[in-house]
């Protein structure tokens, strides 16, 4: 299952930096993750400081 990135997040960058697939971007007030182009490797999760994304 994709991961989906809370509200929690600062909008700092680190999950896309870290993103091998390019699947996150940056919305209004946080990032957000294409469930179609996430394959689910936990990167973003790994990068994060705040840890905003998780698995759904």
């Amino acid at each position: 299952m994709a991961y989906k990135i809370s509200d929690e997040c600062i909008a700092c960058g680190a999950c896309a930096e870290a993103c091998p697939v390019n699947a996150i971007a940056e919305g209004d007030s946080k990032y957000d993750i294409n469930a179609d182009e996430c394959i689910e490797c936990g990167a973003c999760a790994e990068a994060c400081p705040v840890s905003a994304p998780a698995a759904e």
